[in-house]
């Protein structure tokens, strides 16, 4: 069986707080199906999703795409012990 690289997480700083606050996390939302619906951004890092680096890319681009104010913040992908 082949293990999946899942090894990454989404984390998100608020560009005006500069370094003042503690980024937030991507906590990503799938279907009963295990089908990806959005994402929401939580301030804990256990509850995180762990993903591999496809799935934070998605994560990514449907933040972009869906939130209103994604230009207000810097999105990156980390390791999960980073």
């Amino acid at each position: 069986m082949e293990q999946i690289d899942q090894r990454y997480l989404v984390q998100q700083n608020k560009i005006a707080d500069g370094d003042t606050k503690p980024p937030v996390f991507a906590k990503v939302m799938r279907s009963k199906e295990g089908a990806f619906e959005g994402v929401s951004f939580i301030k804990s890092k256990e509850k995180a999703s762990v993903l591999t680096i496809d799935q934070a890319n998605e994560a990514i681009a449907w933040s972009a795409k869906k939130k209103p104010n994604a230009h207000e913040y810097i999105t990156k992908i980390i390791c999960v012990g980073q």
